[in-house]
């Protein structure tokens, strides 16, 4: 009887426990199914919350460029009720949208803008007809200013006949101001393209993730990885329709819902992507609702069924929670330490890498320093000593400044400075720096410039003068003696006709660099590792500073390297073109012909093109015969003759033809074999390769000039500092004592006050014309250099206005010149202290007395 009972009692228990499985089977389903369809639901909702979005985004800037178009033609309408049009225009103020208005007249080719230049309609694109309010928009495109912009032109008529056409330049940024603040919880990325150049001419500060920073479509394919055919197909067919489109690829790593918006009929394209996460979110937590009902509900129902078996439940799970708790914290404390040690050995790697380069060109100064006390009776050494001291010196120093520039840049605080600079001038000083390095380990170093149309460009010569030093040194370093570096200056097609668009390559036949390595180049504090290259010295910074420097300016930058075969590297910059006019130069001297003589078809039709618009003619031959024939067809005032083509003979040949007052320039290589032996043929000289017209203009006016000077010599100009009696603000004994000595050295002398207030008080207590100028320190207890200046510039007395007063200072960056500027200085000289930038800045001084 007992038996049978058990059995029954196990039978329900069997019974009660199958039906609770049965249960939450069906729950399980109906949990399931809910859920699927809530999450297929909510996609769906937000893909359709994402179109709305992109639609209202797409109104506004529909909605601006709308405005501004009526608007224009507002102006227009005005501008045909007044006499006189161009003064209207000139007369107009810039506003925050309208960046510049232009007017040119019917049967003009030429008109005038509110900035104050001469403006023409050639270089602008309005090839691909879209319009904006049925008026004709164009091609987006960099302004003056160096901020993407587009143009609206607008028809003006007056009693039924067109008077002309307003052209108003309106910038992107505008539009930025416009724009919603974000979706998707800022998820999203958003850029604005223009359809035709696929350029991205906007990045919406408040619009999302911001990280990647593209410039145009192929490179935002490039950076997320979007390589198949159908979906670029199927984009490329959106761009030429001007429809919109979605699609799902994944962006580093993870899915997200691809996007490219139609505005304005396809004149630009709002492009970006949203993570498939951000929009299923909504689903997720309505899911996680219903789960979380129905489990309390099971919970509720299992309780009612069976106590006694969710007594035995409870405490499973509660032993499987620990359980789980226990290998979560263990596996969160590995983890955390992984990361720990990881960054522990990138420390500890970057701080080795640093101690050991700093530490090196410091031993030498120290050793040196030992040694120079040991033979100081002995002026040979001591010259030897105090040489290697000071290199060791500087290239401490560019340690320093490498570390110092690649902070700024990662902070975002460079800015160029943009000005007017000579191609030439940037090629002469890069190659009088790298040409003795190579000839140190005897490697052939050659430069070739080719398609250069302007030489006199706009942009921050010194950071190009950075890009090419950085790249050409390491081709130094890391090429053994006996290799061979190559520099090429390419001209190529011009987007724009104001703008020169330059190709630098720098190849070599190196050491080469491996395909992981490659990976990492442009990173900062990475440096190959193998048993060559870890001879070489560096921060591992130079090429992150090198390519973060190309960007600013708008460029790409490239690296092509295989291991022991070399490296190519490969920068292209688009510079603005300074048109230069050298006619007044050229007919000062009477010089209307010139004769060339060159061998390289490339090379006649680069000095050709350099030379227009100088008044000039230029008669390039390919050869020596040819250029005596041409000597019958007109005087010539200058002739070239390239020597690597045709050498001593054909020197000879085409000196002997030339009259003798026409001089003849030889076009060699720097230090070239045998052109000494070319100068012994009398009124012939040197004109070093690449031709650059202001390299000619120079060496011309050296021929020309040189019998002037030679029969009346000029007084020489005093650029040194004898005789001047300086008062210097320094804080610092050793700096203090330095700064006697050198001043000793140039003649002059000097009066120390410690501190900003007590150098104050000697100026207001001096003699008028005691001092000749001031040198003044910046950070000093009491009172600092900027306040100094401030209240020297304020007393009164008549010399406190225009004494000179020279920042010398260690803060070396723009911002702390600028600062110096702003306090009431006349110049800035950065620490250590360089007597030759101390005599430039005495002598701008003395120039600024003069012309204010």
């Amino acid at each position: 009887m007992k038996e049978t009972t058990n059995k029954q009692k196990k039978r329900r228990e069997f019974s009660l426990l199958l039906s609770i499985i049965v249960i939450f089977c069906i729950f399980g389903t109906i949990v399931l199914v809910v859920s699927r369809r809530t999450a297929k639901e909510m996609s769906e909702a937000a893909i359709q919350n994402l179109s709305e979005s992109l639609d209202l985004i797409q109104s506004t800037i529909e909605a601006i460029l709308r405005s501004e178009a009526e608007f224009q033609t507002l102006i227009a309408q005005e501008i045909a009720r007044v006499e006189d049009p161009e003064a209207y225009i000139r007369a107009y103020e810039k506003n925050q949208t309208m960046s510049k208005l232009s007017l040119i007249l019917s049967g003009k080719t030429e008109g005038v803008s509110n900035t104050g230049e001469l403006f023409t309609e050639e270089d602008l694109d309005f090839s691909a007809g879209k319009t904006v309010f049925g008026l004709p928009v164009s091609q987006s495109y960099l302004n003056y200013m160096g901020t993407w912009s587009y143009t609206i032109k607008c028809p003006i008529q007056r009693d039924g006949r067109e008077l002309g056409t307003l052209y108003a330049e309106y910038i992107y940024d505008a539009i930025d101001r416009s724009l919603p603040d974000g979706f998707y919880n800022k998820q999203a990325s958003l850029y604005i393209m223009d359809a035709e150049s696929q350029r991205f001419v906007l990045k919406p500060k408040g619009m999302g993730q911001r990280s990647a920073g593209h410039l145009n479509l192929t490179d935002f394919y490039r950076a997320n990885d979007i390589q198949e055919p159908e979906i670029r197909a199927e984009v490329d067919e959106c761009l030429s329709a001007g429809r919109n489109i979605l699609f799902y690829h994944n962006i580093r790593e993870v899915q997200a819902l691809n996007y490219m918006w139609s505005v304005n009929g396809g004149t630009i394209f709002l492009v970006g992507y949203v993570p498939v996460e951000a929009i299923q979110q909504e689903g997720r937590t309505v899911n996680q609702s219903i789960i979380t009902v129905i489990a309390s509900l099971l919970a509720a129902f299992s309780l009612c069924i069976a106590l006694y078996y969710l007594n035995w439940r409870q405490q499973d799970k509660l032993r499987r929670e620990r359980e789980e708790e226990r290998r979560l914290h263990s596996q969160q404390l590995a983890e955390a330490l992984q990361a720990a040690q990881i960054a522990s050995k990138s420390k500890t790697t970057f701080l080795s890498n640093m101690s050991h380069d700093i530490r090196t060109p410091m031993n030498a100064v120290l050793g040196f320093t030992t040694l120079l006390a040991r033979d100081a009776e002995n002026p040979a050494k001591v010259r030897e000593y105090t040489k290697k001291i000071t290199a060791s010196g500087q290239h401490l120093l560019s340690l320093i400044n490498d570390i110092l520039d690649v902070s700024k840049i990662e902070s975002g605080k460079v800015v160029l400075n943009l000005e007017k600079f000579a191609l030439n001038d940037v090629i002469s000083s890069v190659e009088a720096i790298i040409q003795p390095m190579a000839r140190d380990k005897r490697q052939d170093f050659h430069l070739e410039v080719t398609g250069i149309r302007h030489e006199y460009l706009v942009g921050d010569a010194t950071r190009i003068d950075q890009i090419l030093i950085n790249l050409l040194s390491n081709a130094v370093k890391y090429t053994p003696e006996g290799g061979w570096i190559r520099l090429r200056i390419i001209g190529l097609k011009q987007r724009s006709s104001q703008y020169e668009h330059i190709r630098i390559e720098v190849e070599d036949n190196g050491y080469g660099m491996t395909p992981e390595y490659l990976e990492t180049i442009f990173d900062a504090f990475t440096r190959a590792e193998n048993s060559t290259t870890n001879k070489v010295q560096g921060t591992g910074l130079g090429m992150a500073i090198t390519k973060s420097i190309v960007e600013l300016m708008g460029g790409t930058i490239e690296v092509f390297s295989e291991v022991d075969r070399g490296s190519l590297f490969r920068v292209e910059l688009e510079l603005r073109i300074l048109e230069e006019a050298d006619r007044q130069f050229w007919a000062q001297r009477g010089v209307s012909r010139i004769l060339a003589a060159a061998k390289d078809r490339e090379n006649r039709e680069s000095m050709a093109a350099l030379m227009e618009g100088t008044g000039v003619r230029l008669d390039a031959c390919s050869t020596v015969e040819e250029a005596l024939e041409a000597l019958g067809g007109g005087e010539c005032q200058l002739a070239l003759l390239d020597w690597e083509d045709f050498g001593l003979q054909g020197a000879g040949a085409l000196r002997e033809a030339l009259p003798e007052s026409v001089p003849l320039l030889i076009l060699a290589e720097l230090d070239a074999e045998g052109t000494q032996e070319a100068l012994r043929l009398g009124r012939t000289d040197v004109l070093t390769k690449p031709f650059f017209v202001s390299a000619l203009r120079a060496k011309a006016g050296e021929l020309w000039d040189g019998a002037d000077r030679a029969a009346g010599p000029e007084p020489e100009e005093d650029g040194g500092l004898a005789g001047m009696h300086f008062l210097a603000a320094e804080d610092n004994e050793i700096n203090a004592e330095i700064l006697t000595e050198l001043l000793e050295l140039e003649g002059a002398s000097c009066e120390i006050a410690v501190n900003g207030q007590l150098a104050v008080e000697r100026f207001q207590n001096s003699a008028p014309g005691e001092f000749d100028a001031i040198l003044m320190d910046v950070q000093m207890p009491v009172m600092g250099g900027h306040e100094a200046a401030r209240t020297i510039r304020a007393l009164d007395r008549e010399d406190a206005g225009r004494i000179p007063i020279i920042a010398m200072t260690a803060n070396a960056f723009a911002e702390d010149e600028k600062a110096a500027l702003s306090a009431g200085m006349n110049a800035h000289v950065p620490k250590p202290l360089s007597m030759e930038l101390l005599k430039q800045a005495v002598k701008q001084c003395g120039k600024q007395e003069e012309t204010g």
